[in-house]
């Protein structure tokens, strides 16, 4: 069947154009490897481009500030489920790697003294715990669109090979475990090709679309998640949902929690500042799930705002126009768009909405996809690597910081770039190709020339999101997630009798829509499985009956394995590589 597929071979194959695979690229692309970037929208329309707030790094600009704080702030933050090493190799390059993009032409806004701007945002401090610290870099409220902007404009200076607008389809292995590139299929044309590579690195982003409304593109479909799982790569911790607290209410664009760091505040129905209730030090800038929590529970408890009392408000009109247009002028102008309200007047209505993933592929902090083998939690598969939101070195645990995920994708996708220029030093010549994996990768693509009057992919896809939205939402229960996990089980047996009306070739997004439907079944497979089995509460997995953090038994993090469905654990690494671990203690804000 392969034998008359084109095939181009390259050192490096980085599936993902986002921010992750990009940094990666470069690093390679700048040690004169051959980089082939795969991606299914033209580059700079990746999710990263997305990202409003900022970046954090203690560059001290604004107030005095340091590594080790930020450090302690990103455990605390991660529920103590975040492994040490990662988080301390993260925080302590987070300087260095913001002066460098500034390099790379990031108009990051300015101090009047010149320096770059940082903002204060949620669950971040000074001297571990004490006053606000104000660590998030940002350029205006779109700091992910100038980073990936000015990193796409970086490799094709560096003459990186772009594939835009292809889709990848699976992974291709040999019988010895290594990755040797993927299938993937022209959007334009219909046609396949494998592109042989020597390492692979997934970088596609989350798993979004799992719910109804959520802040992320239609692009979000857990595509290197669902490619993992079926190469036999187990799953973390993909319990671990964020919601983010201020989405637009009903649409779910996201509101930046860098307005609540430029001094905005939340409201109920009675003009309450209710975030002093549940977190009266840090107050709207507590971490990312108490604050959701607070909203949730305020709309269940009857002081929700609006008609229906279904959302809270989001005061910024007494920042004054001034602040508005200089600080968060893509937050006003979004509000108009969608809304018609003008922020500089009135209130935005917001509630917590699906934002991002915690859990993923597993790797080291050198980017390596990392699984359990006979004695090791942690054993390389030769080849393959993952960063950004599809991977978990888990910096992020069980909630993540705002600010981080844009310095998780640089810092790692910067440090995979590097242990793979070690890999190619080592690894001078391609491996003979599998046929059976390319034969089985065909067989999944020709599994949608299938004809017939089944369901439709629109249909299921409304129905998996409608599911995950109330069985494995904010606040959870046994029952309800039991009863979720049958759901899902049985949408996903429903997934066999889904056909395509179209089967043509060119540009038929409908197939390509069904191949994401596919990835999403599998990723939601794992989170419901992973969050039934969880019997504790910790940072965004809010069980309502069992409401403590439980470290004797849960002080682990969850694998989930496709074959058998079956969860397997390994240890959280509290071991950072050079300082005094932290040790768990309660979560207050």
């Amino acid at each position: 069947m392969s034998v008359d597929i084109e095939k181009r071979r390259f050192d490096t194959l980085v599936i993902g154009a986002g921010g992750g695979g990009l940094r990666a690229a470069l690093q390679l692309a700048q040690d004169d490897a051959a980089v082939a970037v795969v991606s299914k929208v033209f580059p700079t329309r990746s999710h990263t481009v997305a990202a409003q707030g900022g970046m954090n790094a203690a560059l001290a600009n604004v107030v005095p500030d340091n590594w080790h704080w930020h450090m302690y702030d990103t455990v605390k933050g991660s529920d103590y489920l975040g492994d040490q090493d990662a988080i301390e190799y993260m925080c302590r390059a987070a300087s260095r790697l913001v002066i460098e993009l500034e390099h790379f032409g990031v108009p990051f806004s300015r101090l009047e003294n010149g320096k770059i701007y940082q903002r204060p945002f949620g669950g971040q401090s000074q001297d571990f715990g004490g006053d606000q610290a104000s660590r998030t870099c940002a350029a205006a409220d779109r700091t992910g669109h100038a980073i990936l902007h000015a990193l796409y404009q970086q490799n094709i200076r560096a003459k990186t090979h772009f594939f835009d607008e292809y889709f990848a389809i699976d992974l291709l292995k040999d019988d010895e475990g290594y990755v040797q590139g993927a299938l993937v299929i022209s959007i334009e044309t219909g046609e396949p090709l494998i592109i042989e590579a020597k390492t692979t690195l997934l970088a596609t982003g989350g798993a979004g679309q799992l719910y109804r409304t959520n802040t992320n593109a239609r692009i979000n479909t857990g595509d290197g998640m669902g490619m993992a799982l079926r190469a036999g790569i187990p799953l973390q911790d993909m319990e671990f949902v964020q919601f983010h607290p201020t989405g637009i209410a009903g649409k779910g664009m996201l509101i930046t929690e860098g307005a609540r760091g430029e001094g905005c505040y939340l409201i109920n129905k009675d003009g309450e500042r209710f975030m002093e209730r549940y977190a009266p030090h840090a107050k709207d800038l507590a971490s990312r799930d108490v604050v959701s929590r607070a909203i949730a529970t305020e709309v269940r408890e009857g002081r929700g705002c609006g008609p229906d009392g279904n959302y809270v408000l989001l005061k910024l009109e007494h920042l004054g126009a001034d602040v508005i247009h200089k600080r968060l002028p893509g937050i006003h102008s979004m509000v108009k768009t969608f809304l018609h309200i003008d922020a500089v007047e009135e209130p935005i209505p917001v509630f917590p909405t699906c934002h991002y993933s915690m859990g993923g592929i597993p790797t080291n902090r050198y980017g390596q996809v990392v699984v359990p083998e006979l004695q090791g939690a942690e054993e390389p598969v030769p080849g393959l690597y993952a960063v950004g939101e599809c991977a978990c070195v888990s910096v992020h645990g069980a909630n993540r910081l705002g600010g981080n995920s844009l310095l998780d994708i640089v810092v790692f996708g910067r440090a995979a770039g590097n242990h793979i220029i070690e890999f190619l030093r080592e690894s001078r010549y391609h491996r003979a190709l599998n046929n059976d994996s390319v034969d089985r990768a065909l067989a999944r693509l020709a599994r949608w020339d299938k004809k017939g009057g089944g369901e439709t992919v629109d249909g299921l896809r409304s129905e998996l999101q409608r599911t995950m939205e109330e069985y494995c939402g904010v606040f959870r229960t046994e029952d309800i997630m039991q009863e979720g996990v049958n759901k899902v089980l049985a949408l996903e047996k429903r997934l066999a009798d889904v056909t395509l009306s179209d089967h043509s070739k060119v540009f038929n997004t409908a197939r390509i829509e069904a191949l994401e439907l596919e990835n999403l079944m599998e990723v939601a497979v794992a989170a419901v499985i992973s969050a039934l089995a969880r019997k504790e509460s910790r940072g965004a997995h809010s069980r309502i009956d069992y409401p403590q953090r439980d470290d004797e038994r849960w002080l682990k993090h969850t694998l989930f394995i496709k074959e058998g469905k079956q969860l397997d654990y390994k240890p959280v690494r509290m071991k950072p590589i050079s300082v005094e671990s932290f040790p768990p203690k309660e979560r207050v804000y």
